[in-house]
């Protein structure tokens, strides 16, 4: 089968496509031919081992997990024979989380894995870009407490995190602030924020507004300027932490009860996705596709990914 593999750790051309032995289900598992996947902030950090030490995890001097890609949709191809929740030619979507392998033309996971029946009203390559974005607003909303009636402002409104953190915070009751840029306003309006700030004109923690949860899905609102905005007693949820250096000020006013920080990465409970699933069904969660590439122009999807500047996902599509 195809995949796109890197062998070293650098910019995107060390990603390239190569032909490699087609997974073998075993006996619980299921062999998935994929459809779409993603190039999420996972997958360009690990290839660029971004921050370094994430190199203790996937290799000191290379990588051990040639194939990156860690969400996707695909039709079940074949099943171990002790498989009862899936059959061949059934269309699903799901994770492979920090196992990754996504980005090939096949993949095994075991029946019970991050593994659903695709939504019925979403195409393979929307449904390809739900799980990476919604499993990490979810469990940053969930460690946050979020609750009906909480003012919440989600920074980075229009990226792959903030689209979901915005419709699940409305989900949960919540009225919610995005921040994002001025050719996003009406996108994440779309999503279902009740204000949006465009922060190339406005900087939302001198507008005199404070919120219950501020939830920082890129690391780029600054400590300093989030402590203005944030009623004492409040959340900073910082998505990917740690926090940084300049974070120790934050230390001591969560000891006070001032300001709960809440930073790491996200984790994915059971249910998630068969939650997600209906949310979707229902039409109140919907994923947002900035561009498309064909598996044989991954290194483009990872170089226009890292630069920062897209709308929702990057998809991947395998043919």
């Amino acid at each position: 089968m195809k995949a796109a593999v890197y062998d070293r750790y650098g910019p995107p051309d060390v990603v390239h496509i190569e032909n490699v032995d087609t997974p073998v289900p075993g006996e619980n598992d299921v062999l998935v031919r994929i459809r779409a996947t993603t190039v999420c902030a996972a997958d360009w950090r690990l290839r660029k081992a971004d921050p370094f030490f994430v190199r203790f995890m996937t290799g000191i001097r290379k990588p051990r997990q040639r194939i990156l890609g860690a969400e996707f949709s695909g039709t079940i191809e074949s099943v171990g024979r002790s498989v009862t929740r899936f059959q061949p030619g059934e269309d699903v979507f799901g994770s492979m989380g920090f196992r990754f392998g996504a980005h090939a033309e096949y993949i095994c996971l075991p029946e019970q894995g991050a593994l659903e029946p695709k939504p019925r009203n979403m195409t393979y390559e929307e449904a390809a870009a739900v799980i990476f974005g919604a499993v990490s607003a979810l469990s940053f909303l969930r460690r946050a407490k979020v609750r009906a009636g909480q003012r919440v402002l989600v920074y980075g409104a229009s990226g792959s995190v903030g689209v979901f953190a915005v419709q699940l915070a409305k989900h949960f009751g919540a009225h919610v602030t995005g921040v994002c840029s001025t050719g996003n306003v009406a996108m994440v309006k779309s999503l279902g924020a009740d204000s949006v700030v465009d922060y190339t004109r406005e900087d939302f923690s001198t507008a005199g507004r404070v919120y219950d949860i501020v939830l920082d899905t890129v690391g780029k609102a600054g400590f300093t300027r989030c402590r203005k905005s944030i009623k004492r007693g409040g959340v900073y949820a910082l998505i990917g932490g740690p926090p940084p250096p300049s974070a120790l000020g934050w230390i001591g006013l969560a000891i006070t009860g001032s300001v709960k920080v809440v930073t790491g990465v996200a984790s994915m409970e059971p249910g998630d996705i068969a939650f997600f699933k209906a949310l979707i069904e229902q039409g109140q969660l919907r994923t947002v596709i900035d561009r498309r590439y064909p598996l044989e122009e991954i290194a483009e999807a990872h170089r226009y990914a890292q630069a920062g500047h897209k709308k929702g996902h990057v998809v991947i599509v395998v043919a």
